[in-house]
């Protein structure tokens, strides 16, 4: 097969001259003692990545970038990007109320990922070929060569921008050996996993290679299910069908052509919610709900892992793809190479949701592709020219992509809902209207109709169709200045467009809504029917107007349709000095500007004045627009090399500002995208990789990243107490969020892992291997309440395996979250369930939270043939 070898280049900077003092290697790492020949095959200083789509050995790349060998990943147990978390200090990732909506972060810095027309933060690329969303790359990986997490902004090779990292996915090409792999997994809850690969020549110039593989396990939530009609009583049960294919073609020594395709199906049932707090409304909805809807009053034990959930949360998820890539060696420009890839790939799925996360009749979503449906499309063609000289390695490209985006989102209301917030409302208003014997028949009263019926049936049906463009061109060069120093220089040019249309329509008419809207003074005189004075009463029904015309039930949505275009023009790159004092120490310093689209909010958005960055309100908004987002980046490193190859440390100190942050907001009701003016990442990242010996291998990674909101961010969700006014006359929901440490940002994390092998006799062999990573406490809502916070905590894996030292077989025992860690992936307000300012000793709001999973733990067998 067509491969060139990884070039060693010498790296440097004369403006990181001066740090030569700083640094004080000692001889060791200068003067090592001669590699032991027993030792010399597993040095580790001879490591590759494609971080700057060039192989290099990652000692000589100027960027901070985490690479994962396919036995590390194995050892893991890493399946999908959601494992790797465990590996990478600085990386989570996270899902919420289904497995198709998943976020990545980096250094603290990630896109919520609730609402598909936002962007991922962190890319997500697999051979070569980027994932327009983190959701999108969810999904059994399939026999993986190398996963390398590429922290900080990635503005100039990787497809389309992101501001906050890439995780570059590769899988295993064909060989040109005949084999054949399988494994069989067993573990609780049921597990049952199959897989299975096949590797043959086809002739002198042709391989093939299959990859199958079949995943299967019960739920680990307990649900409480109430009156139905939902009959699963477990949630987070897995089960899905991965397949792909790789064919390659060699027809000459300089072509090199794999042709791929790819499948995956999901049908599972995710995602529940449990109870961090509940408040005063879990009483109402116990007594809506037969008494046993949802954790009572004080009494939240989210550890217990139990849920309520009456209605359906089945998903699933389709994933399937086909890509070409073409590699030609041009020896007429100097062994240029040249590269096309080209893909497309088609996703989509379907979810049902209980919303409420109650066995009341609240509000719901049918698993129905009439009713939720998400579907991606998309299309993309990459060019490159590679090539190198004495003095220059430069690469100079071109990218495409066409994306169009379907969704439908529904709202189902159920019976519950209108007692619920009749009642709920005049509790909140005057706790002593609650008592009334009539004020259950508020709603009613209101509109006309018989109480329980005023809102129910399907409230929401919305149409969403997005077709997006993005055309690049973009070069990453190096001149080698001189022997020690380099000077890189990558340049990106963007053009994005981006054109949605909206079609928004409420099938029940939304009787309530409309009746209080129609006849406001109706509303006024209910409420002086129950007690209220004429001022009272006046000063509270837009209060009572505004619930009763919540965005599923706004009757001034039915009917609207929008179109909304934006293009967007904009360069991006990097900039890197690298110096290498010796053969085993280098520093840089880079500066890299990076960029994200910006784009539309595909959900119902209302506000006080018909704008988006307007107040609570009910008036609908037809610009859901917000713009893109923008990163400058620094970055301090060394990478050094100790005790002949075997020992790897590096560090970087890093400074990243954001204007335009995306922050994507769930308030209670409803979704909203606010555009944060200033955010600030900085820190220290440091890595070690140790060959203590031949059979011993450690790994620790240390991460320390301080993010933090600006000081000053406008709009009225940002008014905190006594800084209230006119304009914005209440304290606004997202208040804490100025000078404070983002969510889902620790402070600190670390990750630590230890590998051995040993061998048996003299056909056997053992390994072992345990990993942890640790986080320091962070806040895991989006408005940094601090019923949602989370402590530090760790989660470690093991896996202990004996096998034929020829590996044609393997046994292993495994365990991840070994020590079944409590831990609370995303906190957030119950929908429906925030009922005023909490009272000390008295909660008002309840608190829900998509929890991580306990333990799991099996067997695996390996074999070989």
């Amino acid at each position: 097969m067509l491969r060139k070898q990884p070039q060693r280049c010498a790296l440097s900077a004369a403006v990181v001259a001066g740090l030569v003092s700083m640094l004080a290697f000692p001889a060791g790492a200068q003067d090592a003692p001669a590699t032991p020949p027993a030792q010399e095959a597993k040095t580790l200083d001879t490591l590759v990545v494609t971080a700057q789509k060039r192989e290099e050995v990652m000692q000589d790349v100027p960027m901070a970038v985490a690479a994962l060998s396919q036995q590390a990943l194995q050892d893991a147990g890493v399946h999908d990007i959601k494992d790797l978390q465990t590996l990478v200090p600085g990386l989570t990732v996270t899902s919420t109320q289904s497995e198709a909506i998943t976020t990545a972060r980096i250094r603290g810095i990630g896109t919520v990922g609730d609402n598909i027309g936002l962007e991922s933060s962190v890319g997500v690329v697999i051979d070569g070929v980027y994932r327009p969303r983190n959701s999108v790359g969810f999904g059994d990986l399939g026999e993986l060569e190398r996963v390398e997490v590429l922290k900080g902004p990635q503005g100039t090779l990787f497809g389309k921008n992101t501001s906050s990292g890439v995780i570059n996915v590769i899988t295993r090409k064909p060989g040109f050996q005949r084999e054949a792999e399988g494994e069989v997994t067993f573990g609780n809850y049921g597990a049952l996993g199959l897989a299975g690969s096949f590797n043959t020549p086809l002739g002198d110039y042709a391989a093939l290679r299959v990859y199958a593989a079949h995943r299967n396990r019960d739920g680990w939530m307990n649900v409480v299910t109430g009156a139905g009609p939902r009959e699963e009583d477990r949630d987070y049960d897995q089960d899905f069908d991965t397949f792909r294919l790789k064919f390659l073609l060699a027809p000459a020594d300089n072509v090199e052509i794999v042709l791929s395709a790819d499948s995956t199906r999901r049908d599972e049932n995710c995602c529940t919610a449990v109870q961090l707090v509940s408040g005063a409304s879990s009483v109402l909805i116990n007594a809506l709900g037969g008494g046993n809807a949802i954790a009572p009053t004080g009494q939240a034990d989210p550890w217990a892992r139990t849920a309520y959930s009456n209605r359906s949360t089945a998903q699933k998820i389709s994933d399937k793809g086909v890509q070409g890539e073409v590699n030609i060696d041009l020896e007429a420009l100097g062994g240029a190479r040249f590269t096309s890839i080209t893909a497309g790939r088609d996703w989509d799925s379907v979810n049902g949701r209980d919303f409420d996360f109650s066995t009341a009749d609240l509000i719901y979503m049918n698993p129905q592709e009439d009713e939720s449906y998400s579907r991606f499309k998309t299309f993309s063609q990459e060019f490159q020219l590679t090539g190198a000289t004495d003095k220059v390695d430069w690469l100079f490209g071109a990218f495409y992509s066409k994306e169009t985006i379907q969704r439908t989102e529904t709202y189902r209301i159920g019976a519950a809902y209108e007692p619920y917030l009749s009642i709920g409302l005049l509790s909140m208003i005057n706790p002593a209207l609650a008592s009334l014997p009539n004020a259950a028949t508020f709603m009613a009263d209101a509109s006309g109709r018989p109480f329980g019926s005023v809102f129910a049936g399907l409230g929401a049906l919305d149409h969403y169709a997005q077709d997006a463009k993005s055309t690049a061109l973009f070069t990453n060069n190096t001149w080698h200045a001189t022997e020690a120093l380099d000077l890189t220089l990558g340049l990106r040019y963007t053009r994005e467009t981006k054109d949605l249309h909206s079609a928004y329509s409420n099938p029940n008419g939304s009787p309530g809504c409309a009746a209080m809207l129609t006849n406001p003074a109706q509303v006024v005189a209910a409420l002086m029917a129950r007690g209220l004075s004429l001022a009272q009463a006046s000063g509270v029904a837009p209060t009572v107007i505004g619930y009763g015309c919540l965005p599923w039930a706004n009757v001034q949505h039915n009917g609207r349709m929008t179109d909304q275009s934006r293009s967007e023009n904009e360069w991006s790159g990097t900039l890197k000095a690298a110096y290498r004092w010796n053969e085993h120490a280098m520093t840089y310093l880079s500066y890299a500007r990076g960029y994200k689209a910006g784009g539309f909010n595909l959900d119902r958005v209302q506000s006080s004045n018909g704008l988006s960055s307007g107040g609570s309100g009910i008036t609908p908004v037809d610009d859901t627009s917000f713009p893109g987002e923008f990163v400058d980046s620094w970055e301090l490193g060394a990478k050094t090399t100790w005790a002949g190859g075997n020992l790897l440390l590096n560090a970087a100190l890093f400074h990243q500002t954001y204007s335009d942050f995306q922050l994507n907001s769930f308030l209670g009701t409803s979704f909203v995208v606010r555009s944060i003016p200033k955010v600030v990442s900085k820190g220290l990242d440091a890595e070690l990789l140790w060959q203590a010996t031949p059979g011993l291998m450690l790994q620790a990674g240390l991460m320390y990243a301080d993010t933090q909101y600006g000081d000053d961010i406008p709009g009225c969700d940002f008014v905190g107490p006594g800084e209230t006014t006119a304009q914005c006359p209440s304290i606004g929901a997202l208040y804490k969020l100025p000078g404070a440490q983002m969510s889902f940002a620790p402070k600190f994390s670390g990750s630590l892992s230890a590998t051995y092998e040993w061998n048996i006799g003299s056909r056997l062999e053992g390994r072992f291997n345990i990993g942890g990573k640790y986080m320091s406490k962070y806040n895991t809502g989006s408005d940094l309440d601090v019923e949602k916070e989370q402590d530090g905590y760790a989660v470690f894996n093991a896996r202990l395996g004996i096998g034929a030292r020829d590996r044609k077989w393997q046994v292993e025992l495994w365990a991840q979250n070994l020590f079944d860690q409590d831990y609370v992936q995303v906190g957030f307000d119950g929908p429906l369930q925030a009922l005023g300012t909490p009272e000390p000793g008295n909660p008002k709001n309840t608190y829900d939270a998509f929890l991580g999973a306990p333990r799991m733990y099996g067997a695996t067998l390996r074999f070989r043939f």
